[in-house]
């Protein structure tokens, strides 16, 4: 999962990426127009991966990661004309977006709008991506209408300019194209233009020392969005500290729980990500997969191979393997299952895939 954090100018959008990643990036200011990236790979805690890897005491116990992208010089008004190629080209290759808002006061801080106002800096990014989306939609809209004068592919062309005219008019009406109930082969149409109002959006509201609550900041609705309310300069500094001293400042800072894991929760819960494990004498890891997703379809996951040659699956919750010792233990007490290649996966099965090729 790939993730890129989004922002205007000066809104703590680096601080964020540094607490989330445990690097130390300098804050710099990308001109407006000008791109600047820098990414990181981190591991997704997961206590019930640490477990499985304390039964069978592997050789390497691998986590689930998240890519994040910190993703500089978007700025009011960058849109016109379209994003360019290098923009498109960044945006277009995220699973979803990490939209940072700027919610603290800083006098030594300026703030390109020159005023603290998170709803408006939220919608001008917002405005800037869904008219990106308007100009792909109408330039593409032209080119088919121009192909079926010509006679061409009459009734492909035509079924996809239907497509496209129900793309603009969710976008004329000023919603993004997340809200536009589409199809699988639909979104399979239309995945090659990059769309960036289609993608998830988490909205990151980028507190001082006061905690607040978003509701009262920002109003977040709408299909695969949400927001989360972060003490981010606080919070990146006691992410320098160790765990002792980190959870002493979390304490006393009220926060619940440090912010890459928050941050990691929402994430998952909206791009709908769930977790499934395997697990040997060699290693355990976790392996990411869409909620709904078939065994079969997880077998794809962790190679071709065993999607292409899926003949059945052993199933056991982790708890469950956990508390009899291991998979002889599970199957001696009956609890390890075998399922076919349309059994629907959940949320921590451990699974075995037997297969031939």
């Amino acid at each position: 999962m790939k993730l890129g954090l989004v922002g205007l100018p000066m809104c703590g959008k680096t601080t964020i990426f540094n607490a989330l990643t445990g690097a130390n990036r300098p804050t710099s200011i990308a001109a407006p127009g000008k791109l600047d990236v820098q990414m990181a790979v981190v591991d997704v805690p997961d206590q019930r991966l640490d477990a499985l890897y304390d039964i069978y005491l592997p050789e390497r116990k691998v986590n689930a990661k998240i890519t994040y992208a910190d993703i500089g010089g978007l700025a009011k008004g960058i849109s016109e004309g379209g994003l360019s190629g290098s923009f498109r080209n960044q945006l277009s290759q995220l699973d979803g977006y990490l939209h940072v808002v700027r919610v603290f006061d800083d006098p030594n801080v300026p703030h390109p709008e020159e005023t603290i106002d998170p709803q408006r800096d939220l919608d001008i990014l917002d405005d800037e991506f869904l008219l990106t989306d308007l100009i792909t939609v109408e330039n593409r809209i032209g080119r088919l209408k121009d192909e079926l004068s010509k006679g061409k592919d009459k009734a492909a062309n035509q079924k996809e300019l239907d497509l496209f005219e129900r793309l603009l008019g969710t976008l004329e009406s000023e919603q993004p194209l997340r809200e536009l109930e589409l199809s699988e082969s639909e979104l399979q149409q239309v995945s090659g233009y990059g769309f960036l109002t289609l993608k998830p959006k988490l909205v990151l509201l980028n507190l001082g020392e006061e905690r607040i609550d978003p509701a009262k900041l920002v109003s977040v609705t709408g299909k695969k969005t949400g927001v989360l309310a972060l003490q981010g300069q606080i919070e990146a500094e006691i992410g320098q500290l160790d765990p002792e001293e980190a959870a002493v400042f979390l304490a006393e800072y009220g926060i619940e729980e440090p912010m890459r894991d928050r941050v990691i929760h929402e994430s998952y819960e909206l791009m709908t990500i769930q977790t499934f494990f395997t697990v040997g004498d060699d290693e355990v890891r976790a392996w990411p997969v869409k909620i709904g997703a078939t065994a079969q379809e997880g077998a794809g996951v962790i190679h071709s191979d065993l999607e292409r040659g899926f003949i059945r699956a052993e199933i056991t919750p982790w708890d469950v393997l956990v508390e009899l010792g291991g998979e002889a233990g599970a199957r001696q007490a009956g609890k390890l299952r075998l399922e076919g290649k349309t059994y629907i996966l959940q949320d921590g099965d451990v699974m075995t895939v037997r297969f031939n090729v």
